[in-house]
């Protein structure tokens, strides 16, 4: 397993998703920005691991999409309670209880696994010998 890799494209889906989150406060469309900044990072976060997971693989990745996508959420989790919560979440008033226990936080951690795990089924699975992954 090319675990460095998956890490360092988990950073970048990470720069990405943080982009997106803050980038919505920008642009009011709801009266609660949280609640946008929400909804869009949960869109935006799709592609963008979809798209990464096509990245790991363009090297002949052999990590399973279920592994893959539990490496990207570990490593983006790890940058959020490094950096996002203590510079962006605890000066708007936020804790890391609060950010952690958030029941959004833990649905775009499942939507990092599944849209891994899609993306090894669509792309990866039917192109290999099936047998090597049974």
């Amino acid at each position: 397993m090319k675990q460095l890799r998956a890490i360092g494209i988990g950073i970048i889906i990470w720069i990405l998703g943080v982009s997106i989150y803050t980038g919505s406060f920008y642009i009011p469309i709801l009266e609660d920005l949280e609640l946008q900044a929400n909804i869009l990072l949960s869109l935006g976060i799709l592609p963008i691991v979809w798209f990464a997971a096509k990245l790991y693989y363009t090297k002949k990745g052999t990590t399973k999409g279920y592994w893959l996508g539990l490496i990207f959420f570990l490593s983006v989790t790890i940058l959020d309670a490094l950096i996002t919560v203590p510079f962006l979440i605890v000066p708007n008033g936020g804790t890391y209880y609060s950010f952690f226990k958030a029941a959004g936080f833990w649905l775009i951690g499942l939507e990092f696994i599944a849209a891994a795990t899609l993306y090894w089924y669509a792309k990866v699975f039917n192109k290999r010998n099936a047998a090597n992954y049974l």
